[in-house]
């Protein structure tokens, strides 16, 4: 279901405020970690997303899908991908995704070691579950094998899981205006 642009934004402003209470928001600039309080009107601003916004998750794994995009595709590759967490008796990773316009990347939250780098460009699709809602996931498209993936996370907070999918929404909306304006002078 879609959402009209007022209930959008004011559902990116309520998770804006669930992240600025969030003690584990961090931002990244040229490389340095810095924590900084976010204000209140982020949603609205590109400066946080073009430094690249920063939220601690717990990675849950990866399963192979057949489409692209769709809500039922992902609602059921998120039911396998926790299917198979809750049988293994590992610890999960703890990792930092960041979200920016050029996509998303991921650091091992302990030995901050880059994990992975998605450009934006191969994501097809992100969701926060309506059943699991603390679970966030995207689908992407492999460099490797050029195999759709998708990858789900567990964040702290409901509200934080539709914070990282709004953060991504727009940083697609910012990307396409970056790509417009790129290619508006030829």
């Amino acid at each position: 279901a879609r959402l009209d642009p007022g209930s959008a934004m004011e559902a990116l402003r309520a998770a804006g405020r669930a992240v600025l209470r969030s003690p584990r928001l961090a931002r990244h600039g040229l490389g340095l970690r810095r924590r900084r309080k976010l204000p209140e009107s982020w949603a609205e601003m590109q400066e946080p997303l073009l430094e690249g916004m920063c939220f601690t998750l717990k990675y849950l794994g990866m399963t192979l899908v057949e489409k692209p995009k769709g809500e039922d595709m992902a609602a059921a590759a998120i039911r396998r991908i926790v299917a198979t967490a809750r049988v293994g008796a590992r610890k999960f990773q703890k990792v930092i995704l960041t979200v920016s316009p050029r996509g998303i990347s991921l650091q091992d939250a302990d030995t901050k070691e880059m994990v992975e780098n998605i450009s934006i460009y191969r994501i097809s699709y992100c969701t926060t579950d309506k059943l699991q809602n603390k679970v966030f996931a995207y689908v992407a498209q492999s460099q490797e094998s050029g195999a759709l993936e998708c990858h789900a996370f567990l964040s702290p907070k409901k509200k934080i899981a539709q914070a990282v999918t709004l953060t991504v929404a727009q940083a697609f909306q910012m990307a396409l205006d970056l790509w417009e304006a790129t290619h508006a002078g030829r």
